[in-house]
């Protein structure tokens, strides 16, 4: 069961680590980058970018975070040690935070984007990109520090279960 506890636990890390690094890379390139581009590049670069992030692979590791976190609990909680269950608790709260955010203002804002339309075709793109790009980028960079946070419990957690091993 420990072997078990331990790879459930380095999986909710990776998992979580991948997450942590897909938003910051967004909060320190991706977005600095295209905040150089005109309004209509911009719009069609987000587009495409929402457009891609959709698949399996982003999920598996996006969702199977969660679920990783959720199972490494529930390992910690039938034999392991308590220490350890906190930071894997404290871990599952900030990757939920991530995960509300993400649900509540970045999709919607995703959704909204898509819905004006392709930018070609667009009569105001400074307004779409207005009404996106800053509060977008805000509320990015608090997921990048909620994910970063809860990789930053689970790494914690891993690092004090090894020295019980």
């Amino acid at each position: 069961m420990a072997v078990l506890r331990t790879l459930t636990l380095i999986g909710a890390t990776l998992t979580a680590g991948l997450s942590a690094g897909l938003f910051y890379s967004y909060a320190c390139s991706v977005m600095p980058g295209l905040a150089k581009v005109d309004d209509r590049a911009f719009v069609d670069a987000m587009q495409r970018i929402n457009t891609a992030i959709l698949n399996g692979w982003f999920m598996i590791s996006f969702l199977g975070a969660l679920l990783l976190i959720a199972a490494a609990g529930v390992l910690q909680w039938r034999g392991g040690d308590r220490t350890v269950l906190l930071w894997i608790g404290a871990a599952a709260v900030l990757y939920l935070v991530m995960l509300v955010v993400t649900g509540a203002v970045n999709v919607p804002l995703n959704d909204r984007l898509a819905a004006a339309g392709a930018p070609d075709g667009l009569t105001d793109p400074a307004a779409v990109r207005a009404a996106f790009e800053d509060v977008w980028v805000r509320w990015n960079l608090v997921r990048a520090v909620a994910a970063t946070a809860a990789f930053g419990c689970l790494t914690w957690a891993l690092a004090l279960s090894g020295r019980q091993a």
